[in-house]
């Protein structure tokens, strides 16, 4: 079953919105000119993003908004943890990866626990623009969605930040770190 469908209770849902809109209401360099008001409005509308936050909080990600698309007037919510998530960590980049391993695998992949969280890694030009609103993965490092071209030549890319600099890298899509995890982003 998919993390993002387990129902929440009433509790967890008002301790999730609680926790939310107190770190929306502490960041609000992230999210200039939005409302907690409109996004709560917004998350209780549409109970299912709901649950992919809880997932998203309760693998150590701190979800807050960074965001609001212009074009689809959507809320975007990117994990903003300081480090990796925790929960997410020691993972290959795909099942395609997983599967290929022969041996010592991981317990899962960072696209196919996005998928159960109902989330999608983070692209490079996103992990960038997170990179712009503090410090993140200055110990870890995080997959990024990675180009069909690179991934279908066995690769996947990671990024992190080191002497103030986001860089991005390659590894074989099979490899897993236990400092390396994955972010996400939510449309709302």
């Amino acid at each position: 079953m998919s993390i993002a469908t387990k129902t929440l209770s009433r509790e967890q849902r008002e301790d999730l919105l609680e926790t939310l809109r107190v770190r929306f209401e502490k960041h609000m360099h992230r999210h200039k000119g939005l409302v907690w008001a409109d996004v709560q409005a917004r998350l209780e509308a549409h109970p299912g993003k709901l649950r992919s936050l809880h997932a998203m909080e309760s693998s150590g990600g701190e979800p807050d908004v960074v965001g609001r698309d212009e074009k689809t007037d959507e809320i975007i919510f990117f994990d903003c943890a300081a480090e990796s998530p925790k929960g997410r960590r020691s993972v290959c980049y795909d099942r395609e990866a997983l599967d290929a391993r022969k041996e010592h695998k991981p317990a899962d992949s960072a696209m196919g626990m996005a998928a159960s969280m109902g989330i999608e890694l983070l692209t490079e030009e996103q992990y960038r623009d997170l990179q712009k609103l503090g410090t993140f993965d200055a110990k870890t490092s995080s997959w990024i969605h990675t180009p069909p071209d690179i991934r279908k030549r066995g690769g996947a890319i990671f990024a992190d930040l080191r002497y103030g600099t986001v860089f991005v890298y390659h590894n074989g899509a099979e490899s897993y770190y236990a400092a390396r995890g994955f972010r996400g982003v939510l449309r709302v």
